[in-house]
């Protein structure tokens, strides 16, 4: 049973990720189409409402890196068919459908929420910036001074409405950690699809240390800057996590990930990943001024704790 945690809210369709289309339940009735020429995999849904169907933008090896759903206007054969083309995480072949039921996506209710926010995030991103470049810089020249490769990590991450964006953190593993991800698996010590080692051989002096303290995580409020963040918010994941999330799990992506959050300020890598993403549809559901700012707040005194911070 999913959770019932979405309220002031507007009846529509969840995100499709990779080359697997959302479609509502009643629509179950989707056939796999032909690979197009170009490598762009293309799932014809009858039944389905122009615009139903979509595209999740993602990064995927193989392909042209863009993926085409057409959804027939009126199950008949006879309709418009819709097409929705993102630079996507398609894979080369063609693929079932995945189905997901209606549900109801949050809307933007009142002047937080349309206006103030994004004003808090630019000020307070912009303020938490100046105030930590002096951190920043020593940091910088730790990271350097250590081992080999950029001071700034980059990756691509999922966003809201399901678009990648670059993700900015301080690296604090050495250069080319992810090439190595897959072959320490086994010793993943999370559930669910995200993956977290307490002492992982890949992480650098220096980076224990930015980890720890949360110092690597500063660069993103220049994601929120550029409007890809909020400063709270759920975790952006990668599109490997989301590839796996269960059909509720994918209403996090309703709204823009953040920088923190409840589950930052619950225990972070101590809560099991099942409570994780019910504390970000928590959050969704009760976004609000006060909410943002009591989670600012205790923000500081969790990081000062390092409470399941690795």
């Amino acid at each position: 049973m999913e959770p019932n945690t979405l309220a002031s809210t507007t009846r529509r369709q969840a995100p499709r990720i990779g080359d697997l289309p959302v479609v509502p339940e009643e629509a179950v009735q989707a056939s796999a189409g032909q690979a197009a020429p170009s490598g762009a995999a293309s799932v014809l849904v009858p039944g389905v409402k122009p615009g139903d169907v979509r595209l999740a933008p993602g990064v995927h090896e193989g392909g042209n890196g863009r993926g085409t759903a057409r959804a027939n206007g009126n199950g008949n054969g006879n309709g418009h068919a819709a097409a929705a083309t993102w630079p996507g995480l398609v894979r080369p072949v063609a693929a079932p459908a995945h189905v997901l039921p209606l549900y109801e996506a949050p809307v933007d209710r009142g002047l937080y929420l349309r206006f103030g926010k994004r004003l808090l995030d630019v000020v307070g991103a912009s303020i938490g910036l100046l105030l930590a470049s002096p951190v920043l810089l020593a940091a910088a020249i730790a990271i350097r001074l250590e081992s080999r490769g950029p001071v700034i990590y980059r990756s691509m991450r999922v966003g809201k409405g399901a678009r990648p964006f670059p993700f900015f953190k301080l690296r604090s593993m050495v250069d080319g950690a992810d090439r190595h991800r897959h072959a320490l698996a086994h010793l993943n010590e999370t559930d669910g699809p995200v993956f977290k080692i307490a002492s992982d051989p890949r992480v650098t002096r220096v980076g224990r240390l930015l980890r720890v303290t949360s110092v690597d995580e500063i660069p993103q409020l220049w994601n929120v800057i550029r409007g890809e963040m909020s400063l709270v918010g759920p975790r952006p994941p990668i599109a490997e996590e989301v590839m796996q999330y269960e059909p509720w799990q994918l209403r996090r992506l309703d709204v823009l990930p953040g920088i923190t959050c409840l589950w930052q300020i619950s225990g972070r890598s101590r809560i099991g990943f099942q409570e994780w993403m019910r504390l970000d549809l928590e959050y969704i559901k009760h976004r609000s001024f006060w909410l943002d700012l009591k989670i600012l707040i205790r923000t500081i005194p969790a990081v000062l704790s390092r409470e399941g911070a690795y």
